[in-house]
């Protein structure tokens, strides 16, 4: 089973928003089970629940999020994962000062579903149900571009 990792800062908006939307539309697209999808943050308390506007903007979508808790990356994470996917060019950055070794599986989400224009998903920390639904909306866009490359390449 392929291992995809989404990684932001604290675990408790973006990649864990695009985590559930994965895991969602692989069961969606009947590829659920060929891949582990999971999330961390390159500075979460572990432990910490989904904010409340991403679980609202989620269950907007009939997708549930309650029971998130937060994960710190690791090299144990990093080893694991066949694809690590940031939510913003300094992520990447991050996790390749950390391990050089993992950069021929570590992109931002945009750069690997090639995605022309601003490559960071903004943070909606701390803004109102809004800004965390056009954040919604954005990852999606991307999941969806994901999972075509997935089926496209053969990924399976």
């Amino acid at each position: 089973m392929k291992r995809i990792l989404f990684v932001c800062t604290g675990n408790t908006c973006r990649s864990s928003m695009a985590e559930a939307l994965l895991r969602h539309s692989l069961l969606n697209s009947g590829l659920a089970g060929e891949y582990f999808v999971s999330s961390a943050g390159t500075g979460a308390y572990p432990g910490m629940p989904a904010s409340h506007n991403a679980i609202q903007a989620l269950g907007e979508l009939g997708i549930d999020l309650k029971q998130h808790s937060s994960s710190i990356i690791d090299n144990y994470l990093i080893d694991d994962a066949h694809l690590i996917l940031t939510m913003t060019a300094s992520h990447k950055n991050y996790l390749l000062q950390l391990r050089p070794d993992a950069v021929s599986k570590t992109y931002t989400l945009a750069e690997y579903c090639e995605s022309e224009g601003k490559a960071d998903i903004d943070d909606p920390f701390g803004w109102d149900i809004d800004v965390y639904i056009n954040c919604r909306d954005k990852i999606r866009i991307y999941i969806d571009a994901l999972i075509e490359k997935l089926k496209e390449k053969g990924e399976r």
